[in-house]
């Protein structure tokens, strides 16, 4: 167990620091230290996503009683990928902190005060998703390996399969970053993301309640009623964060597709006849951070 552990700890940090010095170092590309953060987080991101997603496929696809069936590859996947969750949290804030870095928004004399405050802000814009994260190492870790005694091994292969959605996210963050929101790619990529996150985020749970009320014979809607109340529970805790990520990602795909655009208070007119934001107290820009947040 702890060699499995180990084995993340180590694959998943060190995937990020051979990517990043990999898109510095390349004559053709020679990217700068921030680009190459922010891309080498989302390669990761992707990568991991892939092989949880060939992980489930396999597991749920091995597991004929839902129930009792086994794999030795849904615990030791598990214990393999929990390092990822507390990996990505640092590269999650090192692209924000890169970010701000790009715009301007630090001076290398106040570094320290502001990496605090960088810290800080990150931790209030990405309450949510660190918290999914911590929640993932904490509750949902020790619940999968310990608690289960090894029955649901297709329930947590199907969970696994959630991550195919990732890669789209993933994709779409850095045309975002990019400023390539008008090409054909960013869209085609919206819809794929659109699709995607609801097949394997949003119709999740209800289709492992269906898929559990056909092997014990009960109704659809009366699945809840007959299983344990902290499984309804965990599924419920689950379940928020993904309904609120899809609608910050229908909102994104709605402006993407209809040419919608928001008004914003404030928008001030450059010389050159274009439109500037003020710059907030904080130091972040609104319209950055909304961007950025509608892919999730």
């Amino acid at each position: 167990m702890l060699t499995i552990l180990a084995a993340g700890s180590v694959f998943f940090p060190g995937l990020f620091l051979l990517s990043k010095q990999c898109l510095k170092s390349i004559p053709a590309l020679r990217w700068s230290e921030g680009d190459a953060v922010i891309v080498s987080a989302r390669l990761v991101s992707s990568i991991q996503a892939v092989m949880a997603s060939s992980a489930g496929y396999i597991i749920a696809s091995s597991c004929h009683d839902i129930i009792e069936d086994q794999h030795w590859l849904t615990s030791t996947y598990i214990m393999f990928a929990v390092p990822y969750f507390v990996y990505d949290i640092y590269a999650m804030f090192m692209c924000y902190w890169y970010k701000l870095r790009v715009k301007g928004h630090e001076e290398a004399s106040a570094a320290p005060r502001h990496m605090t405050s960088a810290l800080t802000s990150y931790l209030r814009r990405e309450f949510l998703m660190v918290l999914h994260h911590v929640v993932m190492v904490t509750v949902c870790f020790p619940v999968s390996v310990f608690v289960r005694q090894g029955k649901g091994d297709y329930f947590q292969g199907v969970m696994f399969m959630a991550e195919l959605s990732t890669p789209s996210v993933c994709l779409g963050k850095i045309l975002i970053q990019y400023k390539q929101q008008h090409t054909l790619l960013h869209k085609v990529n919206g819809a794929l993301m659109l699709i995607t996150f609801f097949i394997c985020r949003v119709l999740l749970f209800p289709y492992l309640y269906y898929v559990y009320g056909r092997y014990a014979s009960i109704p659809f809607h009366l699945v809840p009623l007959s299983v344990p109340w902290h499984c309804n529970l965990g599924a419920a805790l689950l379940m928020a964060p993904q309904l609120y990520w899809f609608s910050l990602i229908c909102r994104g795909a709605l402006r993407l597709f209809t040419g919608a655009q928001r008004r914003r208070p404030g928008v001030t007119t450059t010389t050159d006849g274009g439109t500037a934001t003020p710059q907030p107290a904080n130091g972040y820009r609104a319209a950055s951070a909304d961007s950025d947040l509608a892919t999730h």
